[in-house]
Formats: C-alpha cells, sequence, structure tokens
C-alpha cells in the first residue's frame, strides 16, 4: 500500500468543462495512472467544492487534486482538512487564501483582458452567468491552439455564475497550508496575469514551479505534457515519502 500510485482528480475551471483534461489523461494514462475528471457545476464556490468532495469520498487511496483557474478556489477549499488528498497542483489555476474571490485575485495584479471577452446572462435562480463570446474566446482563452481546436472548446465551454467567481474562500485553513502544491502556468495567460500566479506559487510554498514561455490560459490543451509532468512529481513525492516512511 505504501508505493500505491495516487488517483489523479481534475478539475476544470470556468469557460471550460471536463473534456479539456483529454490530453492529460492521455498522458497520465501511458504511464497506468488513473484520473478522473470532474464535471465542475461552477455555480457557486460551496456548491463545487462540495461536490468536488463527493468524489473525492468516492475514491479508494490517495488522491492529487488538480486545478484549472477557478477550479484552484474550488480543489483549496475542496481538499481543506482532507486525509486522502496527498498533493496538489495548480495548473494556470488562483491560489486562494481565506476571503478571496476569483474577482479579488485576477485583479491583483494588472494585464487581465477577460472582462472585455465576456457576455453576461441571467439564470433563473438569481444573478448572471458568464460565458465567453465565441468571437473572441480563441485570442482570449486559448491563444495557442489551433483555430479548430479553439471552435470547439467556445463551443463546449460552461458559463459561470457571477456569485462563483465573486464568493470568498469560506474556509479558515485553506488546504495548500497542510498539503504540498506544485505549480504550473503559462506566460502568456490573457485571462489570469502571471504575476498572480507567482504569488500564488510562493504563497503556497512551491515544491516545484513550471513557467511555460508562449503558453495560454488553456495550458492542460496546449501544454499536456508539461501538466502531466507535474501531476508526476506530486505523484512521486507522496510515493517516496510514503517508502521512506516503511
Amino acid at each position: 500500500m505504501s508505493e500505491q500510485k495516487p488517483t489523479i482528480v481534475l478539475v476544470h475551471g470556468a469557460f471550460a468543462e471536463s473534456s479539456s483534461w483529454n490530453g492529460v489523461i492521455a498522458q497520465l494514462q501511458q504511464h497506468d495512472v488513473r484520473a478522473v475528471a470532474v464535471a465542475n457545476p461552477l455555480r457557486s464556490l460551496a456548491v463545487d467544492a462540495a461536490y468536488v468532495r463527493d468524489v473525492l469520498a468516492s475514491i479508494e487511496g490517495p488522491v492529487v487534486l488538480v486545478g484549472h483557474s477557478y477550479g484552484g478556489l474550488v480543489i483549496t477549499e475542496a481538499a481543506a482538512g482532507s486525509e486522502s488528498v496527498v498533493g496538489l497542483v495548480y495548473a494556470s489555476a488562483f491560489v486562494p487564501d481565506t476571503g478571496d474571490s476569483a474577482f479579488s485575485l485576477s485583479t491583483s495584479a494588472p494585464g487581465s483582458t477577460l472582462g472585455e471577452a465576456l457576455d453576461a446572462y441571467p439564470v433563473s435562480t438569481g444573478g448572471n452567468e458568464f460565458v465567453i463570446r465565441s468571437d473572441a474566446f480563441h485570442h482570449q482563452f486559448a491563444a495557442d491552439v489551433s483555430t479548430e481546436v479553439a471552435a470547439l472548446m467556445a463551443a463546449t465551454q460552461r458559463p459561470v455564475t457571477e456569485a462563483a467567481l465573486s464568493e470568498g474562500l469560506p474556509t479558515t485553513r485553506p488546504a495548500w497550508r497542510d498539503i504540498p502544491s506544485w505549480h504550473v502556468f503559462g506566460d502568456q495567460d490573457l485571462n489570469i496575469p502571471a504575476a498572480v500566479f507567482r504569488a500564488g506559487a510562493e504563497r503556497a510554498g512551491s515544491r516545484g514551479t513550471r513557467e511555460i514561455a508562449g503558453a495560454s490560459h488553456a495550458i492542460s490543451v496546449s501544454q499536456p505534457a508539461a501538466v502531466a509532468a507535474t501531476i508526476a512529481e506530486a505523484g512521486r513525492t507522496y510515493i517516496a515519502s510514503r517508502a521512506a516512511a516503511a
């Protein structure tokens, strides 16, 4: 049991969906690593984190929990106090402290042009949800993938509620305070400035940070090998720690 490979649980962020992890999963499966891509509801931080906790409860053994973008808030909340999560990977993801929201973190450094690319629509439960306009999606979200792939991503993006993006992190002890973390992001991200990622990695005492030159926000699609390699580092570190303790 001490050498059991962790299951990798992948949580997408706003304007994405589960298949955005396909390239990463393919890389992991080549090494016989089990991976599960969660369908993040994107309705509220509390609801989304509760759903991820339900997924975690269904998995036997250790887990490396991976979040992209807004998914960084979700994994930070979902893994707080967890006994099964042994590593966190933030892939172009927010690294929040208590009370931080996606909105507050995205404006903590200059450079995001996301607001100019959004459309808002009312939802029946109240408030609005956001989507990235199809004409802006390629440049804004995934500039380093092909036009054809970006068009598919734009058509399958999952909208996120304004409530989810404005809700502060509820937990008083974010998961990264107790669980080791790794970080991978691009320097050409137009949704979240790279300076925000760098500050988050420093805040969390990153065990390993990859900054990919030229990479967009869609790092799991455009740079699956780099994301998978970062996840592998987290898995190997856990296995080595268990072997050392045996």
